[in-house]
C-alpha cells in the first residue's frame, strides 16, 4: 500500500479494515481500532475473529465475503464494550481481487451510529417528558380538589369519632389522601419543568453526599461501596441539588435490589468519543458516572418499562424514582442507559454534558444560580 493512500484512510472518519485472502488482518486505520476498542499491533496479521469474537456478525460477514466474492453489509451490530456502553455499528463488506481476477481479500468498512442512535434517544426522551407533562397538569387538576376534600372530611370524622375503630378507619383515609396527593406532587415535575439553577459542580462532591446519606440509611445495611473516579474531571455547569436527586434514585434502587447485601461501584470518567451538540451548534464533550451493582438483575421486559412512571417491581414502591432521574438527566442535555442480565447484576450509566462557565446552556430555561 503507497504511503498516500495509507494517509487517505487513517483520515477517514469511518473505519476501515483491510483483510488477506486467508481472513487475517492487513490494515487498520485509526476509526476502527476505536470502534473495536482494539490497539492496531494487538490484532496486525491476527484472523477477523480477533476484532470482535467468532461468533460476531461482522466475522461471519467478512467469512462470506471471502468465500462467495459478493459485496454484502449488515446494520446495527453491537460491539460490546467492558468499561463503556455498547457501540452500534454499520458494517459494509466489499471483495478485493488480484490482477488474475481471483478473491485476494476483503475491505470492511464500519460507520459508528452509536451516537445517533443516542441523539435519538434523546429526543424522544424529552417528547415523552412534554406528553407525560401535559397528562401531569390534567390529573393535578381532576384529582387534588376532590382530593383535599376527602382528606378534610375525614379528619372531621376522626375528629368526632366516638370509638377507636372509627377514628382507626377516618386516620387510614387521611393517610391514603396524603400518600396520593404526594404522588400527584412528585408526577408534577414533569409538568412544571423548573428551570435549572446552574453553578459549577464537582461530579465527586455530589456523588460523595449522596453515599453520605445512604450510609445511614437501612437500605445500606451489608453493601459495600468502591468509588473509582477520575481526579481530572473538571467542575462543569449543573444544577447540583437535581443530580443529588439523580444519583440519590439510583444508587437507592441500586441498594434496594441488594436486600442481602453486596457491593456498589461508581465509576466516573471523561468519555471524549461521545459529545453532545448544543442549540447553538457547539459540540461539548462529556462525562459518564456508572452505578453497577451485584443484585439478581432485570429480565429485558422490566428494564424496558424501567424509566416508565408508576412502574415498579417492588411492593410499596411509586414507580417514580428512576423516572424523575430520567427527567432531570435528559433536562441536563444528558441520558441515562440501564443495562441488566439476571444474574449478573445492574449498571445505570449517567452521560452529562461538560459545559463549562461563560458557555451558553443547553436548556435554554437553565439559569445560573445567585
Amino acid at each position: 500500500m503507497s504511503r498516500d493512500l495509507r494517509h487517505v484512510i487513517d483520515a477517514l472518519q469511518a473505519g476501515v479494515v483491510i483483510l488477506d485472502r486467508a481472513g487475517q488482518v492487513e490494515e487498520l486505520n485509526p476509526q476502527a481500532s476505536r470502534f473495536l476498542r482494539v490497539p492496531v499491533e494487538a490484532v496486525l496479521g491476527a484472523p477477523v475473529e480477533r476484532l470482535a469474537g467468532a461468533e460476531h456478525a461482522m466475522s461471519r460477514l467478512a467469512r462470506s465475503v471471502l468465500a462467495s466474492g459478493l459485496s454484502a453489509q449488515e446494520s446495527d451490530l453491537k460491539v460490546e464494550r467492558r468499561h463503556d456502553t455498547d457501540a452500534l455499528l454499520d458494517v459494509a463488506a466489499s471483495p478485493l481481487f488480484d490482477d488474475r481476477g481471483e478473491p485476494d481479500g476483503v475491505v470492511l468498512v464500519l460507520r459508528d451510529r452509536t451516537l445517533q442512535k443516542r441523539l435519538l434517544q434523546l429526543e424522544a426522551e424529552r417528547e415523552r417528558f412534554q406528553a407525560l407533562g401535559q397528562m401531569a397538569a390534567g390529573l393535578a387538576h381532576e384529582i387534588k380538589n376532590p382530593l383535599g376534600g376527602i382528606r378534610g372530611a375525614a379528619e372531621l370524622l376522626a375528629h368526632r369519632a366516638t370509638d377507636d375503630k372509627a377514628r382507626e378507619t377516618a386516620g387510614i383515609i387521611v393517610r391514603e389522601a396524603t400518600r396520593i396527593a404526594s404522588l400527584v406532587e412528585d408526577l408534577m415535575v414533569f409538568a412544571r419543568g423548573e428551570a435549572l439553577r446552574l453553578r459549577p459542580v464537582n461530579i465527586h462532591e455530589v456523588i460523595d453526599g449522596v453515599l453520605a446519606l445512604l450510609a445511614l440509611d437501612p437500605v445500606a445495611a451489608g453493601i459495600a461501596v468502591e468509588r473509582v473516579y477520575d481526579p481530572s474531571l473538571p467542575e462543569f455547569l449543573a444544577d447540583p441539588d437535581r443530580l443529588t436527586q439523580v444519583f440519590l434514585n439510583l444508587a437507592r434502587n441500586a441498594m434496594q435490589a441488594m436486600p442481602g447485601g453486596g457491593s456498589l461501584a461508581v465509576t466516573s470518567r471523561m468519555t471524549l468519543d461521545h459529545r453532545v451538540t448544543t442549540p447553538e451548534g457547539r459540540l461539548v464533550p462529556t462525562l459518564a458516572v456508572w452505578l453497577e451493582d451485584t443484585g439478581p438483575g432485570m429480565p429485558e421486559e422490566v428494564l424496558r418499562q424501567a424509566t416508565t412512571p408508576f412502574f415498579t417491581t417492588r411492593s410499596g414502591g411509586t414507580g417514580l424514582g428512576l423516572a424523575v432521574a430520567d427527567f432531570w438527566v435528559t433536562q441536563h442535555g444528558g441520558m441515562i442507559h440501564l443495562e441488566s442480565k439476571l444474574g449478573r447484576g445492574t449498571r445505570a450509566r449517567v452521560t452529562l454534558p461538560l459545559r463549562r462557565a461563560g458557555a451558553p446552556a443547553t436548556d435554554p430555561r437553565a439559569k445560573a444560580a445567585p
